[in-house]
């Protein structure tokens, strides 16, 4: 099976090579040097922990592409693919695994958005003090400790794969009611945010787990951009992810297939509106949009139906993969959730969308994770983002790529 080379896969060698003996030295003298070398390597192998060693700085991250470039005077734009999945917890059911594995597979990078809440055993609940909700609720349930273990491995497996890892918050309040981050003031969510940081970072202390290794990279300087519950509450969360030196947020709903802007200083990277087979409406590029429309939000729907939900929901991710690669170009982002519902159409149609969007035969595809996209977005000349920005859904400009974008 052929697939894109999507980016320039740098390894980190956590260690050195072995050392080797010195022309001209005598063996003593070659033994003592080699000594040093393993010493030396030794050192450099140990990863700096970091507060109570939950984390660790291993230094610059494995499998990123290289600096990105502007893009040259007439170039057509590449066309970037976002997947992304919001709690990132694994719950037994092989989920969190079976997509690093299919990443892997056709050298796709992804973004993480993990759930605080899902690193903090349910005998410390009360160390969760949810804004407008009493200590220690939640909307979503806590892991059990081999859940969290497990959870704890695949999330530093991801990161070592070169994946991103975001933030999901919490306890996910959803809903009107006055408890919803939707009513959430700027300090309520600054609250959410350090507690969801101090989840994160101080998993060891809370878990008591002392022989699992360290998350491999120092959190504070990881993240860098998330997704709110429900898409609820971003207005009072920008300014102080802003003040956080965040550089995106992944929080607004029904956004259309055109080139991301910034919203009060951040890349707002919304969910998208895609064509939705076999109606004339469009649905959100989530599993759970496309649940709520076949199913009526029933995650156990009646299994007659599922062949054709699944075959559903592919082909309205391909549709809107199609629509901006052979028209605006704008970056093409997919939401999801480690579930099972209605027997696991969603994961499969999830699968099956990135396994054509990775075979598509052209090397202007990239499946990036959201961090990677921002990396480009900044490098650019903002003149021909603003260009991009201009042209429609479904959209190219009439006179080709070339000409319009010389103009800049």
């Amino acid at each position: 099976m052929r697939t894109i080379s999507r980016r320039n896969l740098l390894t980190m060698g956590v260690g050195a090579a072995a050392a080797i003996g010195i022309a001209g030295c005598s063996p003593s003298d070659s033994d003592a040097g080699a000594d040093r070398q393993k010493a030396k390597n030794a050192v450099q192998a140990r990863p700096k922990l970091i507060g109570d060693g939950s984390t660790a700085n291993y230094g610059a991250q494995p499998y990123q592409p290289k600096a990105p470039e502007r893009m040259e005077p007439g170039q057509t734009p590449p066309q970037f693919v976002v997947f992304s999945w919001d709690g990132a917890g694994e719950v037994g059911n092989g989920l969190f695994p079976r997509f690093l594995k299919l990443a892997k597979d056709h050298g796709a990078a992804m973004t993480f958005f993990l759930s605080g809440l899902y690193l903090l055993p349910e005998s410390q609940r009360h160390l969760y003090e949810p804004p407008n909700n009493p200590r220690g609720a939640s909307a979503i349930g806590y892991l059990n400790d081999d859940h969290i273990q497990e959870t704890l491995k695949y999330v530093r497996q991801a990161w070592l794969d070169g994946h991103e890892v975001g933030t999901h918050f919490n306890g996910h309040f959803c809903g009107s009611a006055d408890t919803s981050v939707r009513y959430w003031s700027p300090e309520e969510w600054r609250s959410e945010i350090e507690q969801a940081m101090d989840f994160v970072t101080k998993w060891r202390t809370n878990t008591g787990f002392a022989d699992l290794e360290p998350l491999p990279f120092d959190y504070r300087q990881e993240l860098v951009g998330g997704r709110t519950p429900c898409l609820l509450g971003q207005e009072n969360l920008l300014p102080i992810a802003n003040e956080l030196g965040w550089r995106y947020d992944a929080s607004s709903p029904g956004g259309l297939q055109m080139w991301p802007k910034k919203k009060m200083g951040l890349w707002d990277y919304p969910l998208q509106q895609v064509p939705f087979p076999g109606h004339s409406f469009e649905v959100l590029s989530m599993d759970y949009n496309m649940l709520a429309n076949q199913s009526r939000n029933s995650t156990n729907a009646p299994p007659a139906y599922y062949p054709g939900w699944r075959q559903q929901a592919t082909d309205a991710y391909i549709s809107g993969f199609r629509r901006a690669y052979e028209t605006n170009r704008a970056p093409f982002f997919i939401g999801n959730h480690f579930e099972q519902w209605n027997g696991g159409i969603y994961m499969d149609a999830v699968e099956d969308a990135l396994k054509h969007i990775a075979n598509e035969q052209n090397q202007d595809v990239h499946l990036v994770s959201f961090r990677q996209l921002t990396d480009w977005m900044d490098a650019q000349d903002p003149e021909v983002l603003r260009l991009l920005q201009e042209v429609p859904v479904g959209k190219r400009p009439r006179v080709g790529w070339k000409d319009y974008l010389t103009a800049a």
